[in-house]
């Protein structure tokens, strides 16, 4: 049994473990006082980044939440953070879960931070971090698992692609049966109708003697047995076509119909009327010089089978065939270039027809007339009769295929768009968030800034030992940000005194006079103004 690939995975697993958790040793080898955690809290974290790799192929999410989980104990685990990210987007499929899970981090530390009272300008920046390091790779990942699916689904589409050229050889092997099945009914199906009408009429010659006469019978028995077993026959051949990819009945493309050489209409008709078919022709003798070969073919196929069902069903019956052209005005047609053929036989003088309807001839002739782009409608006629007609286009109109190719391109396009779409998402949507929590950043600083401006005149005019509530009344909204306030070094304040920082002016490009006021109990214990340079160590300066 090979178990290479497993043992592949679990070589890149490890290795994937011990390029993550280096830097989480070496944080725990070094002193508390330069960053490091205590020895029991690091072994635990490398555990579950353990755990988290070994789950990163199941369970890539869960994995990505654990080593977010794992930073806050050390710095160090935040090099696993883009890592976990990026195998997410990999090996997710879905993207609201990890949205739903950067957003649950984000959440939850924001409340932490509040809840611990730190200002919102320490941690608030950390989540530019969060975009940098989780969100940016994840996206990364999603983008790079949508190609690899585009080109999997190209190389997969070209395998379809030759399967459906296996079926589509097969294909034409059963559309070949159908070809020579059709040209079996077109052409001797016709010649068995006109050998029975030549038959018939021989058996009711006058003069003709007795003996002969039982022949002709025979004959015309015969001919009915012949275009019976025909059928049969053309009914194994045409089993298997069945219906093609559209639904349709598969049409048998390839090669004209055995006919007569260079027969015309007018031919047909005369070939017709020696048989004994009285048959006569109107109007146009045939389709215009510059009709297309397929569309005079088809008007020949329209007469000839119009004439062999006549014979059949309609035997001794008047036939009328007839050509005309439509302008699209004289009522002749339904549109204008086209070449009407109507053949119309009266009811059948003696009764019902000779020969069984095996129901394929007109089935075969309709798609035949579509395949030219006309149209074709037979049915009864008022007097008992049956007419055939059909309007052929001089040009017949390109048939729509429906092919893999149009399907292929159309899915191939589409996974380039949705490739595109993730590359932009790539890299929009965190340069987006980045631009979003740096304006909400710098909102913040301007708002705390400018409503924490104590004027100098304001500040000059407090006195040491006032109470508290005449001093809050000239105070601005908020304090000075505390980072702004950790830079400024003032003397020691007294003691148990709690104390305030203020700024002097409203500069949100630096750091002017920091005012500093401390109170003990309801009274101001202390005021200290310190001038902000760019001298590493600005001299403080008290008022008492």
């Amino acid at each position: 049994m090979n178990d290479s690939g497993p043992r592949r995975t679990r070589v890149k697993d490890a290795l994937l473990f011990a390029a993550l958790a280096s830097p989480v040793v070496y944080g725990a080898l070094l002193p508390p006082a330069q960053g490091g955690a205590a020895w029991w809290a690091a072994a635990a974290g490398v555990a579950a980044l353990g755990g988290a790799v070994a789950a990163s192929r199941t369970r890539p999410l869960l994995s990505l939440v654990i080593v977010l989980a794992l930073v806050p104990l050390q710095g160090n685990f935040a090099f696993g953070v883009p890592v976990m990210a990026y195998l997410t987007g990999r090996r997710t499929a879905h993207a609201r879960p990890v949205l739903w899970a950067f957003t649950a981090v984000f959440v939850a530390g924001s409340v932490l931070n509040i809840a611990r009272g730190i200002d919102v300008t320490s941690w608030f920046p950390l989540t530019l971090y969060l975009v940098l390091l989780g969100v940016l790779p994840w996206l990364v990942g999603r983008y790079w698992r949508q190609y690899q699916e585009l080109v999997d689904a190209g190389w997969e589409r070209a395998e379809q692609l030759e399967r459906e050229q296996r079926i589509v050889a097969e294909r034409e092997r059963l559309r070949e049966r159908a070809r020579i099945a059709q040209d079996m009914h077109d052409s001797l199906g016709h010649e068995l109708a006109l050998i029975a009408v030549r038959a018939g009429a021989l058996q009711v010659a006058p003069g003709l003697p007795e003996r002969h006469r039982g022949q002709a019978a025979e004959l015309r028995a015969s001919a009915a047995d012949a275009t019976e077993h025909l059928r049969e026959i053309i009914g194994v051949l045409r089993e298997e076509t069945g219906h093609d990819t559209t639904g349709r009945a598969a049409e048998p493309p390839g090669g004209a119909p055995i006919r007569p050489a260079r027969e015309s209409i007018t031919d047909l008709v005369e070939r017709a009327r020696t048989s004994g078919i009285p048959v006569c022709l109107t109007g146009d003798a045939e389709p215009p010089a510059g009709a297309a070969p397929m569309v005079v073919l088809a008007a020949h196929r329209v007469v000839q089978e119009a004439l062999t069902n006549a014979a059949k069903h309609a035997p001794g019956a008047a036939v009328t065939v007839r050509l005309a052209r439509s302008d699209g005005g004289n009522g002749a047609g339904k549109r204008p270039g086209a070449t009407m053929v109507t053949v119309t036989n009266e009811p059948p003088p003696a009764g019902p027809p000779l020969l069984p309807s095996g129901g394929r001839g007109l089935t075969g002739l309709a798609e035949r007339v579509r395949l030219a782009g006309g149209t074709l409608s037979t049915g009864p006629t008022a007097d008992g009769g049956f007419q055939v007609e059909a309007e052929l286009p001089d040009v017949p109109a390109a048939a729509p295929v429906a092919g893999a190719g149009h399907e292929t391109a159309w899915r191939l396009d589409h996974g380039r768009r949705r490739l595109r779409r993730g590359l932009i998402t790539a890299i929009a949507v965190p340069a987006g968030l980045v631009a979003v929590l740096s304006a909400i950043i710098l909102g913040y600083y301007a708002y705390a800034t400018l409503n924490s401006v104590l004027p100098p005149e304001e500040y000059e005019a407090l006195r040491v030992g006032q109470p508290r509530t005449q001093v809050e009344e000239v105070l601005p909204a908020t304090e000075l940000i505390d980072s702004d306030a950790n830079r400024v070094r003032f003397a020691p304040p007294p003691p148990g005194a709690h104390c305030e920082f203020y700024r002097a002016d409203g500069n949100l490009l630096g750091l002017g006079t920091v005012y500093r006021l401390c109170f003990a109990g309801d009274r101001l214990a202390g005021k200290d103004a310190v001038r902000v340079t760019s001298d590493p160590a600005p001299s403080p300066s008290a008022t008492p």
